[in-house]
C-alpha cells in the first residue's frame, strides 16, 4: 500500500499476507503519515 501525502511525498506501508508487522513499526508509520489506527484499518479493507 502506498501513502501519498499532501506535498507529494510517498510512504511504503508493507502488506504481506500471512505476515503480521510489529506493532511499533505499524504505529510509527501511523504517526509519520499523519493516519488514524481506524483510518488505516477501514483503508485494508479497501485492497
Amino acid at each position: 500500500m502506498f501513502y501519498r501525502h499532501p506535498d507529494g511525498r510517498t510512504t511504503t506501508v508493507p502488506n504481506h499476507p500471512g505476515r503480521d508487522l510489529a506493532r511499533p513499526l505499524v504505529r510509527e508509520i501511523l504517526r509519520e503519515i499523519e493516519l488514524t489506527v481506524e483510518q488505516f484499518h477501514r483503508e485494508l479493507e479497501k485492497h
